[in-house]
């Protein structure tokens, strides 16, 4: 291997970069403001700021949330959808759930504007049957139609166009014929399943955030180029994994939690090879909290999420857990006199207002640099030289103190229990609340501020220890140096497992097979192997909910062997047995979908390279009063990637670097592993 892989990831507060140097396995980190409202500036002055020169880096990956704010902030394309006749309302409708679970009433409004939603006659049943052939002539009209109300994008939305997408496919052509943009997105391409909404859904948003995300990632890619950049530019994906640009522009939906994936990843190789299985990750940046649980060195996939409310995406995601508790996010009291923390954000511009830029309400972070824990003269992010602690005492004084009838210090101490109260809860939906004990799990904190509340997790939660990596601040943009290429597909079967076609099913896993294979070379990256994985959608018949039935399939020069029924039964048997601890007698089984998963190992690099190299002893560069619970401590102020490999800090301490400071509370202590991780547990625990 040579040149330097980079990972960007870019956030809501700051844009993080991580370049890995193949020739030696060093690394060098950067953390910028992110720009707004083109993020694409702090891209590039991440990489320029550790002086990489475009034309050696082999590899570019980025974590990105272009997909993410545009839905958040419903600032993607206009959009047009052609769909069956009668279906038009799919999207309002739903599953006619609410906002509010209690509410007697709420509001919703989809992507699409109803105006946008045209329906034209076809028909194709439930088992691929076609029963009215689509008129290509309404279907021209009805694009020509979008186009003229200003459309930039059009979703074909077909009734049971996963069982037969020749109907979808006939209109996706005619369209093209006349839209004069590449961003035509069809069910049967984007999620050929079962399931009607969730399949209008995925794809209508698909084709809502084509332009905007495209539209980034062109603008990207020209501005590497123009810098003399001819290496690998991949994105990450929702899954963990990462595909070729020309991919995400395709599929723009799957990249909806792109750089809190790639933490989780990183996350998962860190723990792993500091020999922890089981780990609880926190990641706190200027926006956000960002939970997820890995169970025996696996991370989570949950087949959907919902992006906002009634924002249905149906494609593999890893499980991450969000609140409204960054570093950014605003305290305020409301009417009944509670104190709460977000879910607004002063994000990083204005930002906290130790900042300095304008925000007059306090903040997470304004309530740790009041007591001390954040040191005003370096901040990270290089955005500033100072923090103004003034303003900061002032901001909770007034929105905080004075209203709960609070001195400055207990407001800021009234905060930080709130924040942490908010995180714990995050942690415990994970873990206590899926039946995981938090005791069998360590606690990784990354992000900016996640080792500033590390502390506070384990005593709050009652996990054993944590686990902060050697740069906890650009822990997602390592992610993306770090992560796989990978594909997913699916496809509905819907058959009973006792009339199943073997050869059909063989059919379909050879098929994704192929297309995954075909993706992965077309990507030019660089693979030490490839993976093939596959599963069933189960249940016996009656049942709405599935049971996920890993099959263990056999391939001979990627060539798939398809297994037989019995081995279904038997799978299926042991899966739903696991779930359920017992099956159902005379039970009739069926399968519902296909999933296979084709991945591209990229080579990993050795985690011992960032372990500190020097062998002095530990010795604090200054000491400061930093207020813990009910009293000011003098607390040791060491330099983090100055410690040597073994050293043990009792705390009180605070350990900074440039992306992040930790945090050692009084009777805690930590301890420096092999790979230049610090361990935090309680004092005299050397487990």
């Amino acid at each position: 291997m040579t040149g330097r892989m980079v990972g960007v990831d870019v956030g809501g507060t700051f844009t993080d970069v991580f370049v890995l140097n193949e020739a030696d396995g060093t690394a060098s980190v950067a953390k910028v403001p992110t720009t707004r409202p083109d993020q694409s500036g702090g891209f590039l002055e991440g990489i320029s700021q550790l002086g990489s020169d475009f034309s050696k880096l082999s590899v570019v990956v980025h974590g990105t949330t272009a997909g993410t704010n545009a839905l958040l902030e419903r600032k993607g394309a206009v959009t047009g959808v052609i769909c069956t006749q009668g279906l038009r309302d799919v999207l309002e409708m739903r599953r006619r759930d609410r906002p509010r679970t209690w509410g007697l009433r709420g509001d919703f409004e989809p992507v699409v504007d109803r105006r946008n939603r045209l329906e034209v006659p076809e028909r194709t049943l439930a088992d691929g049957t076609i029963r009215t052939p689509v008129d290509l002539e309404a279907v021209r009209v009805a694009a020509k139609t979008l186009h003229d109300q200003g459309c930039k994008a059009v979703a074909i939305l077909f009734a049971n166009a996963y069982a037969n997408p020749a109907n979808e496919q006939a209109a996706v052509a005619a369209v093209r014929e006349i839209w004069a943009n590449p961003h035509v997105s069809a069910s049967s391409e984007i999620l050929p399943e079962i399931r009607e909404f969730e399949r209008f859904s995925t794809t209508a948003l698909n084709a809502y955030l084509q332009p905007e995300v495209s539209g980034y990632l062109d603008r990207l890619e020209r501005a590497l180029n123009s810098r003399g950049f001819d290496g690998e530019f991949m994105i990450v994906q929702s899954n963990g994994g990462v595909m070729a640009v020309e991919t995400a522009c395709r599929l723009p939906v799957r990249t909806a939690l792109s750089g809190p994936a790639a933490g989780v990843i990183a996350a998962g190789y860190i723990a792993s090879s500091a020999g922890f299985e089981n780990v609880i990750t926190g990641d706190m940046g200027g926006t956000s909290f960002d939970v997820s649980l890995i169970a025996g060195g696996h991370s989570m996939l949950s087949p959907q999420t919902s992006i906002d409310f009634g924002m249905v995406v149906r494609t593999p995601m890893i499980e991450i857990t969000t609140i409204g508790a960054g570093g950014g996010s605003i305290a305020w009291v409301d009417k009944g006199g509670l104190l709460n923390i977000g879910p607004e954000s002063a994000g990083s511009d204005p930002g906290p207002v130790a900042y300095g830029l304008g925000n007059t309400r306090p903040t997470v972070t304004d309530a740790n640099v009041v007591l001390g824990r954040i040191d005003p003269d370096n901040p990270i992010g290089g955005k500033l030289k100072r923090l103004d602690v003034d303003a900061a005492r002032e901001a909770i004084d007034r929105h905080v103190g004075s209203p709960l009838d609070l001195g400055t210090v207990q407001a800021a101490e009234a905060i930080l229990r709130v924040a942490n109260s908010r995180m714990a809860g995050a942690i415990r939906l994970v873990s206590i609340e899926r039946g995981f004990d938090p005791k069998h799990f360590a606690f990784m904190p990354f992000g900016g501020g996640g080792a500033l509340h590390a502390g506070a997790m384990l005593k709050d939660v009652g996990i054993a220890r944590a686990l902060v990596p050697r740069y906890p601040g650009v822990t997602s943009a390592m992610g993306c140096v770090i992560a796989d290429m990978r594909q997913d597909f699916v496809q509905t079967i819907n058959s009973l497992v006792a009339t199943l076609d073997e050869s059909a099913l063989g059919d379909f896993m050879q098929a994704h097979v192929d297309q995954g294979l075909a993706l992965l070379e077309a990507a030019r990256a660089t693979f030490e192997a490839r993976d093939l994985s596959f599963e069933l959608d189960m249940a016996y018949i009656g049942q709405t909910h599935t049971v996920s039935v890993p099959m263990n399939v056999l391939t001979e020069s990627s060539n798939v062997i398809p297994p037989t029924r019995a081995d279904i039964e038997k799978a299926f048997d042991a899966a739903y047995k696991a779930t359920f601890g017992r099956l159902l007698e005379n039970g009739v089984r069926r399968i519902i979908n296909l999933r296979s998963s084709v991945t591209g190992m990229r080579p990993k690099f050795d985690l011992r390279s960032l372990a500190p190299e020097t062998t002095d002893p530990a010795v604090p560069r200054a000491t400061r009063q930093v207020h813990f619970e009910e009293s000011w401590l003098e607390t040791e102020i060491f330099d983090r990637l100055a410690l040597p490999v073994g050293t043990v800090i009792k705390g009180p301490a605070i350990l900074e670097q440039p992306d992040t400071t930790v945090l050692v509370e009084p009777d805690l202590q930590a301890r420096v592993d092999a790979f230049g991780n610090t361990i935090i547990e309680p004092l005299g625990d050397q487990s």
